[in-house]
């Protein structure tokens, strides 16, 4: 079995995972997050959305977030946005890349942004366009690819449709999300081979949650694919207003710990990564979701009390 020998991952612990977060998190810690993730190796960051701080309020400090963070040429930095309204508030923030999302479930359509997948998509259209024309990558993100908590299990062909509508008003890039945690290794691979009708495969990455404990066997099911691009949350921050038990992304330090393992560069320094998911974890009052991360800390401790004896 022939693995990629570089994977690419996108850590969208900034936006995806302290959106739902009910305690306010002040703009400075988000971006003294993204600094850490950047000093530890990212490349690639997903900051936050241009939505209704109504619907979101967790987001609403969004240009202000932005605005805080010291650039580096060498990252990308990404912003979700919903419609044009969103758009044209993130264009003054000069987003690198923006992100457009639909569902492969209908009804998850419908309770998440209030519309029919076919809605969404024409909803999208201009924004993508948009973006492009101004020379703004758009990457779109598939939620509920195997399993929704309102349908149940998403068939293949959903999934197909989607990406094809996706790839059909400009969409660059893809990702294939789990996004209430269940799916299999199974399911995640045949989600992928439906985008793949789509999608070249250089086109695609895996977003995926571990509500079940699944999210690194279908990362390591994706990888075997030739997947090699993925979207992670540093500390296994994140959930889903719209899924209830869904927990939080696979976490950034456990899915670096087992590339690393596996004779995969990332690019990305653990040590540092882990001390950046340490940083959030202890503002949000909270352990780190991470189960590399806890191992490490509670060795870090260890050495610290025998040096101490």
């Amino acid at each position: 079995m022939s693995y990629p020998t570089r994977v690419k991952l996108v850590d969208v612990g900034p936006r995806d995972g302290l959106q739902n977060e009910k305690q306010p998190v002040p703009a400075a810690v988000k971006i003294e997050l993204v600094h850490r993730l950047q000093a530890a190796g990212l490349k690639e960051i997903e900051v936050t959305s241009f939505v209704s701080p109504k619907w979101v309020p967790q987001m609403g400090d969004n240009a202000e977030v932005m605005a805080g963070i010291e650039r580096r040429a060498d990252v990308r930095y990404s912003v979700l946005t919903p419609n044009m309204k969103g758009f044209e508030a993130a264009v003054l923030s000069r987003p690198d890349e923006i992100v457009v999302f639909g569902a492969a479930s209908e009804a998850f359509s419908q309770k998440n942004i209030n519309c029919s997948i076919a809605e969404s998509i024409e909803r999208f259209a201009p924004v993508v366009a948009a973006a492009r024309a101004a020379g703004i990558q758009v990457r779109g993100a598939m939620s509920c690819t195997v399993g929704c908590p309102y349908e149940g299990e998403v068939a293949p062909e959903r999934v197909a449709y989607l990406a094809g509508l996706m790839k059909g008003i400009g969409v660059q890039h893809i990702g294939v999300a789990d996004t209430i945690g269940v799916g299999t290794p199974i399911k995640v691979r045949k989600a992928i081979e439906a985008t793949l009708q789509h999608f070249d495969l250089n086109d695609i990455s895996g977003h995926f949650h571990d509500t079940y404990g699944q999210a690194l066997s279908n990362t390591l099911a994706a990888l075997a694919m030739g997947v090699w691009q993925f979207d992670t949350s540093v500390a296994g921050l994140g959930g889903c207003p719209y899924a209830k038990g869904a927990t939080g992304n696979v976490a950034t330090e456990d899915v670096v710990y087992m590339l690393h393992g596996m004779g995969i560069d990332t690019g990305i320094d653990l040590d540092q990564l882990i001390d950046a998911g340490q940083f959030i974890s202890d503002h949000l009052g909270r352990p780190t979701q991470s189960r590399v991360a806890k191992a490490i800390l509670a060795k870090r401790a260890s050495s610290a009390a025998c040096e101490a004896v």
